[in-house]
């Protein structure tokens, strides 16, 4: 078993209280290591060393940040391997999925490496005695509160932004899967950067969440996680009026119109529904499928749910793993009982497995509930688990639209039909960040990610998300004045 300590002001400390907590591989529920047990007297000292850092690193050129991301990429890329070992140590991710992962970290921060360069300002003529303009200049300090689902690419895909447009940063990474931050960190000290430029606190979101979103000198909190802590973020932010950007939870419906191909729909949505065991934001939510393909439908979703090979993370044919922990394994099987007890039919899974060597980790098999209403609670609420809710079928496409739009989230959508014109209708009309027609969502750097409603406030990724973690600044300049 490893101990570990926190990162703050180019330092390796422990908590101040000197306590630490530990933590769980997922696989087999053994402890794996003990790290800092952060508390508000550490939230301090990291907001500090931001606050001492800032001018510095802020005051650095453009072309200089950016060279410091392209040498963060280089060192992301060179020790991918090790960080997908512990993704899969820490997290339960499937080997070859956890390569995956990590091989692709580098280039988030390439992307906003070369794009912080082309952000420019605009000049706005008024007359020729007047020089207008407008620049982005950094926020400030940034905390960065991010969830367990994706431990690292979560926090890459908002440092990346916030540290190339020149922010200085705190990292509060989820307190069940610190590691590959702490990795991050000991990565970053191989780096000449200010120190407190980057800082890593460990410990519980109720204690050092709370901390920084509710922190004076704090400027701005970027976070991904459930609905319900974002915004109590929003209330503590609010006595300091911080700047905001939050990805928050999805329900996401997936509308299977009679024209689709069935086969295609079916085999696409059993990988989405388990990767990563569906805890992801993205993962369809919601099944509304028109009821002249709705058996076909179940039926080949069925059979392809069944072959789902569910195993040992380090087993390269594993395609799902374990859940991330006990308590969140036990709130998906709640979910699925509570469906049962509202009338609706598990005719897949759902069950902890029980013969070895999996009865000792955090499985459960993926599952399939059917004749949902829209009332029932697996029909309203973010469940983040391999289990499909199928609602009755559909027969107008206005019926589904207005079901599909009843929901307090509006992250993501997926619409599949072989009528584009059609699919485009849809797309007009549901309440979402993101629609996809005949395909699935995607999220990469070039398109922006962020949902409507309860599903967030602004945008990641894309030259949007470079924008969340700039002020906007309007200068004017009387050109008569003399000396």
């Amino acid at each position: 078993m490893s101990e570990y300590k926190m990162w703050i002001a180019g330092k390796w400390v422990e908590a101040e209280s000197g306590k630490t907590y530990p933590v769980f591989n997922p696989t087999t529920a053994a402890e794996i290591a003990q790290i800092p047990k952060g508390d508000k007297v550490d939230v301090d000292k990291a907001v500090a060393a931001a606050r001492e850092a800032l001018p510095h690193w802020s005051g650095k050129s453009q072309a200089e940040r950016s060279q410091v991301g392209l040498k963060i990429a280089a060192i992301l890329r060179e020790n991918a391997k090790e960080i997908a070992r512990l993704d899969t140590l820490e997290h339960g991710t499937p080997k070859h999925l956890a390569a995956m992962i990590a091989g692709d970290l580098a280039e988030w921060f390439e992307w906003n490496a070369y794009n912080a360069r082309a952000l420019m300002g605009n000049t706005v003529p008024q007359s020729p005695d007047e020089l207008i303009y407008l620049q982005r200049e950094p926020v400030g300090v940034v905390a960065l509160i991010t969830p367990w689902n994706l431990p690292l690419l979560m926090i890459i895909e908002k440092l990346a932004p916030a540290l190339m447009v020149g922010n200085t940063c705190i990292i509060k990474p989820a307190s069940i899967n610190s590691l590959t931050a702490l990795k991050l960190a000991e990565l970053l000290d191989k780096l000449e950067l200010p120190p407190g430029t980057v800082n890593v606190i460990t410990g519980p979101g109720r204690v050092v969440g709370e901390a920084l979103s509710s922190h004076p000198w704090v400027d701005m909190v970027a976070f991904t996680g459930s609905s319900d802590t974002g915004k109590r973020i929003m209330t503590l932010a609010g006595n300091t009026v911080k700047r905001l950007q939050l990805e928050l939870g999805g329900k996401n419906p997936v509308i299977i119109l009679d024209d689709a191909n069935i086969s295609q729909v079916a085999e696409s949505m059993v990988g989405r529904q388990t990767f990563n065991c569906g805890q992801i934001c993205a993962s369809p939510g919601r099944y509304y499928i028109h009821q002249k393909v709705y058996a076909e439908f179940v039926e080949k979703f069925k059979q392809g749910m069944e072959k789902v090979v569910i195993g040992d993370p380090n087993d390269e044919k594993t395609q799902m793993g374990p859940l991330v922990s006990a308590e969140h394994r036990d709130r998906v099987q709640g979910y699925i009982k509570s469906a049962t007890d509202e009338g609706a039919s598990v005719i897949l899974g759902g069950e902890k497995p029980l013969k070895p060597p999996l009865d000792k980790g955090f499985f459960v098999f993926p599952a399939i509930i059917t004749n949902v209403t829209q009332k029932m609670k697996v029909a309203r609420e973010e469940i983040f688990g391999p289990v499909a809710v199928i609602m009755e079928p559909f027969s107008s496409d206005e019926e589904v639209i207005k079901k599909a739009n009843d929901n307090v989230y509006g992250l993501a959508a997926n619409i599949w039909t072989q009528d584009a014109a059609r699919g485009m209708r849809f797309a007009n009309k549901i309440a979402a960040g993101t629609v996809t027609v005949g395909r699935t969502p995607g999220r990469d750097q070039d398109l922006p990610w962020g949902g409507f409603k309860e599903s967030g406030i602004g945008k990641e990724h894309s030259v949007f998300g470079l924008y969340e973690y700039t002020n906007l600044k309007r200068i004017q300049v009387d050109l008569t004045l003399k000396k």
